[in-house]
């Protein structure tokens, strides 16, 4: 299981078969987490300002067709995937629940 997080309009905009986040294109991979804890940190540090819904998704890694790396990044081990995210492969996505300062609160089933 990997875990994405993203903002509800990049998740929206992608192509029916595969989501390419801006990160693939600027970086050449997709950030992932490897647990939840990890994954809320993330957005409550790096997506604060990010305008709109976040979301939390889940990978099933069996499902991608693309490769997944795991590189060290500030003393810990980070999953990448090296190429579009196949939409297939997503099994959840939630809200990641924010107040009115950005501050994560918590996570919602997102319909």
């Amino acid at each position: 299981m990997l875990l994405h997080v993203t903002s509800a309009a990049d998740w929206a905009a992608g192509a029916p078969g595969a989501y390419r986040p801006p990160s693939l294109a600027a970086e050449g991979f997709v950030h992932c987490s490897p647990d939840e804890e990890t994954a809320l940190a993330i957005a409550a540090a790096h997506y604060r300002d990010v305008p709109g819904p976040l979301l939390l998704l889940t990978l099933d890694e069996a499902l991608l067709t693309a490769e997944v790396r795991r590189e060290e990044s500030g003393g810990r081990l980070f999953p990448h995937v090296y190429g579009p995210v196949d939409r297939a492969a997503v099994t959840r996505a939630r809200e990641i629940r924010r107040d009115a300062s950005g501050r994560v609160t918590g996570l919602a089933p997102w319909v």
